[in-house]
């Protein structure tokens, strides 16, 4: 009978053991970015934290860059606007800190790594990144580039959430209401001069 008992519960205890935080809390630092172990991870780009405690590198240029103009992000980053840097996570690998990452979802406001998160350092609480669940979206000015010259791939190709901002922009980039190519472009002559 304990035989029996063992092989028709154990599937069930053992998934309401992951659901429950035993061992799913680990899972995700062997998955990319946390646990990269690509060997023919070649690094063009590294950033980190403040504080250094924190640090990551990636392989590719960004696949886009936004200036985000959005509530949440001016709040959660003390700031008016958020530069985001997008990068497929495949793409993006923690070489030191990854025990020392601090996460946020924002949508459940609720503390752990469950994507979409934010990452910030636990000692000097830098931002870092958003997680989504294929993308990386690293803040730009986690970089560390060679005389401070940011590569033409890693400049903003517009600005989303405008209809949110608290500065206007001038620039020739496109500002949308909302996220970009789903929202309706902002139009300077609707404002009242």
């Amino acid at each position: 009978i304990a035989l029996f008992a063992l092989v028709r519960f154990a599937p069930w205890f053992l998934r309401n053991l992951l659901v429950s935080g035993g061992m799913q809390a680990e899972t995700w630092k062997l998955e990319p970015p946390y646990g990269n172990r690509d060997d023919q991870f070649a690094p063009k780009y590294s950033a980190g934290c403040f504080c250094g405690a924190v640090e990551f590198e990636v392989k590719a240029d960004p696949v886009d860059a936004k200036i985000c103009h959005c509530r949440s992000c001016q709040v959660l980053q003390g700031a008016t606007s958020q530069w985001a840097v997008i990068f497929h996570k495949h793409d993006v690998r923690f070489t030191k800190g990854v025990d020392n990452l601090y996460f946020y979802n924002s949508e459940t406001c609720s503390a752990g790594h469950r994507p979409p998160c934010k990452l910030s350092c636990m000692t000097c609480r830098s931002p870092l990144a958003d997680e989504g669940q294929r993308m990386f979206l690293a803040f730009g000015g986690a970089f560390r580039f060679p005389n401070q010259q940011v590569p033409e791939s890693f400049k903003p190709s517009c600005h989303i959430f405008y209809s949110q901002r608290v500065l206007d922009i001038a620039d020739d980039k496109p500002k949308f209401m909302g996220h970009k190519g789903k929202s309706e472009l902002f139009d300077p002559s609707a404002v009242q001069a």
